[in-house]
């Protein structure tokens, strides 16, 4: 449950301003797209949108864009960045999750941030962003996402990617905020543990539902938004589930309870990104804001 919670207290600490200036901006078709339901309700102040990350609004694993841009300044070595990108082919092939694979990958992320500054991080985030994310946003789940900013609701990333990574591209976007992994740091520095366990699978739920009853949302007005299998316990949660880019396992569940379906992928089908991948690596960034506010507050 820790994780979840901690997601959901980091989310909160890391909201958005209300002037806070919109993303990208869309071109007509995808905004046309979005427009065309007749949800979301214009009005609705207990509704919120909940919008996983990886291959759902980025094209690809935003943590394994982070890692290329750390590998760049040196943070680590050619045999780490080799790991990670074999972590990553592996789950590709295998299609299933490894504890030992999963494992593998915090430890080495952890270790790479102990002892650097939250402010650091955060600071080569930015610049991150820019290079290798910015032009990998999915135009089409950006439009739907600005649909529910349009119609006056929330909207939040929820990932396993570290809740700085995630809070930087909410903000880029003109998103309300992120949940995501949270990490442990001590006077704004890394200690290289984490504050629970990635925010995956079921601990994304729990992340939902904790910012829900914080923020007095009514689940069954939500909407929820992945491209994974590994995301059903989160899309289950509201009452407006949508497949985005969805994987087989996704697609037969949504088509079999009659979910929206969305695929903004052309021509051969997308790669998918490994969980091992986003939820171990995912821990390289982790927490900050949360992190320093848990700390804070249990002194």
């Amino acid at each position: 449950m820790l994780a979840g919670e901690a997601a959901a207290e980091a989310a909160r600490k890391s909201t958005l301003p209300d002037d806070q200036p919109p993303g990208t901006e869309q071109d007509a078709a995808t905004k046309a797209e979005a427009e065309e339901a007749p949800f979301p309700v214009v009005g609705d102040d207990r509704a919120a949108a909940f919008f996983d990350l990886d291959n759902t609004v980025m094209q690809g694993a935003a943590i394994f864009h982070f890692g290329r841009g750390l590998y760049k300044r040196k943070f680590f070595q050619r045999r780490e960045l080799t790991r990670f990108a074999w972590q990553q082919a592996w789950f590709r092939l295998a299609g299933v999750e490894d504890p030992e694979h999963m494992q593998d990958a915090r430890d080495s992320a952890l270790s790479i941030v102990k002892g650097h500054r939250v402010s650091e991080l955060m600071s080569i985030g930015e610049e991150i962003y820019d290079e290798y994310m910015a032009d990998r946003i999915w135009p089409g789940t950006r439009a739907l996402a600005q649909a529910h900013l349009d119609a006056g609701q929330r909207v939040w990333l929820v990932t396993a990617a570290p809740v700085e990574t995630a809070t930087i591209i909410a903000r880029r976007l003109g998103l309300t905020g992120a949940l995501g992994t949270v990490a442990e740091s001590v006077g704004g520095v890394y200690t290289g543990r984490l504050v629970g366990e990635p925010l995956h699978g079921p601990a994304k739920a729990e992340a939902v539902r904790a910012l829900a009853a914080a923020e007095g949302l009514d689940l069954d007005r939500c909407a929820a938004y992945s491209d994974s299998h590994n995301d059903i316990p989160m899309l289950s949660l509201v009452g407006h589930p949508y497949a985005i880019n969805p994987d087989a396992k996704l697609r037969k569940h949504a088509r079999a309870l009659d979910w929206r379906l969305r695929d903004y992928r052309t021509g051969r089908k997308a790669a998918k990104v490994g969980i091992p991948a986003a939820a171990g690596v995912g821990a390289i960034a982790g927490g900050t804001a949360a992190a320093v506010a848990l700390h804070r507050r249990r002194r």
